[in-house]
């Protein structure tokens, strides 16, 4: 039985949404097992260290370039009509929503898949902040900050096409875009080896990489074979978020499909992980200035990617995979957001006026 009999048979809502659990249940367990973090992988940047979460992050990412170019060549993935290269795009709210996300992110101790993960590891910090980044970014797409959003992001536009995508600007092609992938690669298994931790660096940094080259493979495939129009996508964490919102709050609900199912296989494969691992524990805020912290840097994400289009997931790792500028803009955001923020709040605020903060949540994740 080929997929197209399949997709007959059940409907193309069912296979997408059960693609995306099983796909989002290896995300999460990968994830967790790996403590794969973009924050992390910042900090540790920024403050000169070669680390084990650098080395993490460099996995994922490398792992996911690699994995899509090389599909592209062999022609099982065609990514011409995915929303991060075809539509237009906005370079002010991809610059601008990369630093307010990379902010928010230092501020929650987690980007929004980061957060997921987290929740079904018992912390209820990550959970206030999910909700919250979730009703943000709803807002955002559809609600009062809107408006807002729409101004900033059409200061600075790009067609689709062409003009969107890195690899035909710099003229490097879809060898060029493997050989990259390949370079941070190998530079991510010399810090992997320089770096302590065990193996889950390894298979669980990898393994969370080829969760986002799966997504682009299963969604290609099923758009392929479908009769109705489907979109080819990686994953990412804003929309879906937003999405289910909409679906505990306001009926009738949205189609289900590939965001259906990630967003409980991603909870799931995360509490599986930590169940194994004998990391589940409920987790609170210590004090009042933690919880606003925590908020604060929820609506800063939320609205982040919303404005940038893609979270630290599905701008950063999914788009960035297949050379969409904006992504690669929004990721540099991130990353420069990240540090000034780790710089300016925990190495001067916290540790000055609340010492009791800083030693407390330094080491929450």
């Amino acid at each position: 039985m080929n997929l197209a009999t399949i997709l007959e048979q059940y409907g193309d809502g069912a296979i997408l949404s059960s693609g995306g659990a099983i796909i989002g249940a290896l995300f999460g367990f990968t994830a967790q097992r790996s403590r794969f973090c973009l924050r992390a992988a910042v900090i540790e940047f920024w403050h000169r260290q070669l680390g084990e979460k650098l080395a993490v992050w460099l996995l994922a990412f490398s792992s996911a370039v690699v994995g899509v170019q090389a599909l592209i060549l062999l022609g099982a993935l065609d990514v011409s009509n995915a929303r991060q290269l075809a539509a237009r795009g906005s370079l002010s709210g991809a610059l601008i929503g990369g630093l307010l996300f990379g902010a928010g992110m230092i501020m929650t101790r987690g980007c929004a898949s980061r957060l997921l993960v987290l929740s079904a590891n018992g912390n209820l910090r990550a959970l206030l902040s999910g909700l919250i980044f979730a009703v943000t970014a709803q807002a955002s797409l559809g609600g009062a900050l809107e408006p807002l959003r729409n101004s900033i992001s059409g200061l600075w536009t790009v067609d689709g096409g062409a003009t969107r995508d890195l690899l035909v600007i710099t003229g490097a092609g879809h060898w060029g875009g493997l050989l990259f992938g390949l370079g941070w690669l190998i530079f991510g298994l010399v810090v992997g080896v320089r770096s302590v931790g065990g193996a889950w660096k390894w298979v669980g940094g990898i393994g969370a990489g080829l969760s986002v080259v799966a997504a682009w493979w299963f969604s290609n495939a099923v758009a392929r074979d479908s009769f109705a129009v489907v979109q080819v996508q990686g994953l990412t964490f804003s929309g879906p978020s937003a999405e289910w919102l909409m679906r505990v709050l306001h009926a009738p609900a949205p189609a289900i499909g590939f965001d259906f199912g990630l967003m409980p296989g991603v909870f799931l494969g995360s509490l599986i992980g930590a169940l194994l691992g004998r990391d589940f524990k409920l987790e609170g805020f210590t004090d009042g200035y933690g919880m606003r912290r925590y908020i604060a840097g929820a609506v800063l994400m939320g609205f982040g990617s919303m404005l940038a289009g893609g979270c630290a997931v599905g701008a950063g790792v999914t788009g960035g995979s297949v050379f969409a500028l904006t992504a690669w803009i929004t990721l540099a955001g991130m990353w420069v957001g990240a540090g000034l923020t780790d710089r300016l709040m925990d190495h001067k605020v916290a540790r000055v006026q609340f010492p009791n903060e800083s030693r407390s949540e330094a080491k929450a994740p």
